[in-house]
């Protein structure tokens, strides 16, 4: 969803108030998301959490 948008990986992290490394973990399934990671995330692309969850 991040690059469908044409996000970068450090817009995401400025956006979501996390570090660039921590959406590139999460993104390769490395680093657990938490409920809280999650919420901010999905808020910094304007989608529902449960938006995430489905792909």
């Amino acid at each position: 969803m991040r690059t469908e948008r044409e996000i970068s990986q450090e817009e995401l992290a400025d956006r979501a108030e996390l570090h660039r490394t921590n959406i590139s973990k999460i993104e390769r399934g490395l680093h657990a998301v938490s409920v809280d990671n999650l919420h901010w995330i999905a808020t910094a692309l304007g989608v529902e959490a449960a938006d995430l969850l489905k792909r």
